[in-house]
C-alpha cells in the first residue's frame, strides 16, 4: 500500500509538489517571491520523509479533525490527473503524402474542398489551417460553403472561409476529434422550408453518408432554431454534437475535413453520383421516417389515452385521408371551404394544415405519412411531399406563370420518390389576375413571355399578387381520380 502511494507521489510534478507543500520547501507565498526549485532528489527525499512520518507517528501522536494527509495527497494526485486529462492534446502527425487541400470547383451549384492532415480551426480569422511537415510555401483556398453558387445575390451574404496550408508554429488543439468534419453554412435562404431541405439537409445527407454517422458537423452562420427544428434528422446523420464555428473559439483539430456540400439537383439524390452507386432519395425518405418515428409513437400513444382506444379505429377507418395545405395571402385558394366540402362528399377524410415556423415537424410528418392524398398550391409547403409514403397521390395546384418552377422543384422530384403526381394547371379565369388585366394581356395569355424577363417579373406578378379560385367542376375530376387511386 505504501509503495503504491509513493509511486503516486513520485509522479507529481515538482511545481505541483511545491504548491501542495509550500512551507516544506521554504517558500513564502505571502511575499509573492518564489524560492529556487530544489533538486529532484531532495524533493523526493523530503516527500518520502513526510509521508513516512504520517504513517508511522500520526496514529499515535496526533489527532486530525480534518481528512488525513494521505487523503489530501491522493486528492491532489486525482486533481493533477484530471488536469492532465483536460490538457491541450496534439493529434498524431500525418505523413507528408496525407497532407493535402484539394477543391472541386467544376460544379454549377456548389464548390467543395477536401482537407487531410493536421487540420485546426481558427474561427477568429474564419480560417481552417492545415499544418504540414514540409517547408512548402503557404497556399490558400477561399470557399463559401453554401449550395447556390450560381446565385450571386444570395452568395454575397455567405461568409468566406479560408483554407490555409502552411508550416511553422501551430495553434494548440483544445479539442481533438478522431472522426472527420463536414463544414457547411446555414445562412442564405435558410428559413424557407424548400431551401432548408434542398440546399441543406439533402446535400448534407449526400455528403456525409459515407461516414455512417461517425462525423462532426461544423456550422458556419449557425442558428439555434435550426438545430432545434432539425435535431431529430441531424441525429440520424451524426452521433456527435454540432459545432458553432463562429462562436466556438476553441481550436478543434481533425485529420480529415470536407468544406462545402454536394448537391445533385432539386430535392433529389442521384445514385450515379453516390459513392455506392445505389443510394436514392428513398433512402433519405427512410431516414426521415427513422428520425420522426419515435416522436410519432409518443403522439399516437397520447392520442390513444385521450380517446380511450378510439383513436386507432378512427385512424384506421375506411375513408382515405386527404391533407390540404392552406395558404393565406398570395396564392391562397379563395374558395377553400367549398373545395374541402367537395372532397368530403367524394369520400375523403380531410385534414387542413396551416403550419408556421413553430409547428413541430414530427406532427406534420405524422399527418402526411398517414395520408393517401396531399393537395396544395405551388410554394415552399409542397416540400412536405417528402413526408408521404411511396404510392401516395400528390396534387399540386399550379397558378399562372409557375409551370416550370412547379414541375422542376416539386413535380419531377415527387415522381422520383414514387408518388403519383398530378399537376393541376389553373386556367386564366381561375386566377385573381383575370380581374386585373385584359383577357388578351400577355400576363394572362402568354405567361412565359413574362417569366422569361426574369425572376423579379415572375415574383412580382405571379407569386406575390396572385390568388386562386378553383373551378370546382373541373377540379372534381382530379379529386375523383385521386379517390379511385386511394382505394386500389
Amino acid at each position: 500500500m505504501m509503495r503504491q502511494n509513493l509511486k503516486k507521489v513520485e509522479h507529481i510534478k515538482q511545481d505541483e509538489s511545491m504548491k501542495m507543500f509550500p512551507y516544506a520547501f521554504g517558500l513564502n507565498n505571502s511575499s509573492g517571491n518564489s524560492a529556487k526549485r530544489p533538486k529532484p532528489k531532495l524533493v523526493y527525499l523530503l516527500l518520502f520523509t513526510l509521508v513516512s512520518s504520517c504513517f508511522v507517528f500520526a496514529p499515535h501522536l496526533f489527532y486530525f479533525p480534518y481528512p488525513s494527509a494521505l487523503f489530501l495527497i491522493d486528492s491532489s494526485i486525482k486533481e493533477i490527473e484530471y488536469q492532465v486529462s483536460q490538457k491541450i492534446t496534439e493529434p498524431p502527425k500525418p505523413s507528408k503524402n496525407e497532407e493535402s487541400i484539394s477543391c472541386d470547383r467544376t460544379g454549377y451549384r456548389s464548390d467543395i474542398c477536401f482537407m487531410k492532415g493536421d487540420i485546426r480551426t481558427h474561427s477568429r480569422s474564419s480560417s481552417i489551417f492545415l499544418y504540414t511537415s514540409s517547408d512548402d510555401h503557404v497556399s490558400q483556398e477561399i470557399i463559401k460553403p453554401y449550395t447556390r453558387k450560381w446565385e450571386t445575390s444570395i452568395m454575397d451574404t455567405i461568409g468566406e472561409l479560408k483554407l490555409v496550408k502552411l508550416s511553422g508554429d501551430k495553434h494548440s488543439c483544445q479539442v481533438t476529434h478522431e472522426v472527420p468534419a463536414v463544414l457547411f453554412s446555414t445562412g442564405g435562404y435558410t428559413g424557407n422550408l424548400y431551401h432548408e431541405f434542398n440546399d441543406g439537409l439533402i446535400p448534407l445527407f449526400i455528403t456525409s453518408k459515407r461516414y455512417n454517422r461517425k462525423v462532426v458537423f461544423v456550422i458556419a452562420e449557425y442558428h439555434k432554431w435550426w438545430e432545434m427544428k432539425y435535431g431529430d434528422v441531424i441525429s440520424q446523420l451524426s452521433d456527435y454534437p454540432l459545432i458553432d464555428f463562429t462562436k466556438d473559439k476553441r481550436t478543434h483539430c481533425f485529420k480529415e475535413a470536407i468544406v462545402g456540400l454536394r448537391i445533385h439537383g432539386e430535392l433529389t439524390v442521384d445514385p450515379s453520383q453516390m459513392q455506392d452507386d445505389r443510394t436514392t432519395i428513398t433512402e433519405f425518405k427512410n431516414l426521415l421516417d427513422q428520425a420522426y418515428r419515435p416522436r410519432i409513437n409518443v403522439l399516437d400513444a397520447a392520442e390513444e389515452r385521450r380517446f380511450k382506444g378510439k383513436a386507432a379505429k378512427r385512424r384506421n377507418g375506411k375513408k382515405p385521408k386527404l391533407a390540404l395545405f392552406s395558404r393565406t395571402g398570395s396564392r391562397a385558394i379563395t374558395n377553400e371551404d367549398q373545395m374541402v366540402k367537395l372532397a368530403q362528399r367524394i369520400g375523403f377524410q380531410v385534414e387542413v394544415l396551416r403550419p408556421d415556423k413553430t409547428t413541430e415537424l414530427a406532427k406534420i410528418y405524422r399527418v402526411l405519412n398517414s395520408s393517401t392524398v396531399m393537395v396544395g398550391v405551388h410554394g415552399a409547403a409542397m416540400t412536405h411531399f417528402l413526408f408521404m409514403k411511396p404510392g401516395g397521390v400528390f396534387i399540386q395546384i399550379i397558378p399562372l406563370g409557375t409551370d416550370w418552377a412547379a414541375e422542376t422543384y416539386y413535380g419531377e422530384p415527387a415522381k422520383k420518390l414514387r408518388l403519383d403526381y398530378i399537376g393541376y394547371k389553373i386556367l386564366p379565369r381561375e386566377s385573381s389576375l383575370y380581374e386585373q388585366y385584359d383577357k388578351n394581356d400577355p400576363i394572362l395569355r402568354d405567361p412565359r413571355s413574362i417569366t422569361q424577363k426574369g425572376w423579379q417579373f415572375t415574383k412580382g406578378i405571379y407569386l406575390t399578387k396572385q390568388q386562386v379560385r378553383l373551378d370546382l367542376r373541373r377540379f372534381k375530376k382530379i379529386l375523383s381520380d385521386a379517390y379511385a387511386k386511394s382505394n386500389r
